[in-house]
């Protein structure tokens, strides 16, 4: 039941009928070419430079801390601490 005039479908103009469109490029460009270097290598240098960083910073505070109480206080150090120590010398010193 419809009302008032019924609609009509229209056609477009001859002139925007044939026009094309130009062809765009791809929207993503591909990278066969170029392949992404992974970091794991950069990333391991910093982590083996840090661990080595921080064992010689604890080895020195280490030290420093064994020299203090030592000279504060002439207790002697157990045989596990002495042993602990010698072995932390002869890592530093490094095999002769």
């Amino acid at each position: 039941m419809a009302q008032g005039k019924l609609k009509i479908k229209t056609n477009l103009p001859m002139n925007i009928k044939n026009k094309k469109t130009g062809k765009k490029g791809n929207a993503v460009t591909k990278r066969t070419n170029r392949p992404i270097q992974s970091k794991k290598k950069g990333v391991t240098e910093t982590r083996k430079l840090k661990q080595v960083v921080k064992r010689t910073v604890n080895k020195a505070v280490e030290e420093e801390i064994r020299l203090r109480v030592s000279n504060e206080c002439n207790k002697p150090l157990s045989t596990a601490q002495q042993a602990i120590a010698e072995h932390n010398l002869k890592l530093t010193t490094g095999p002769a």
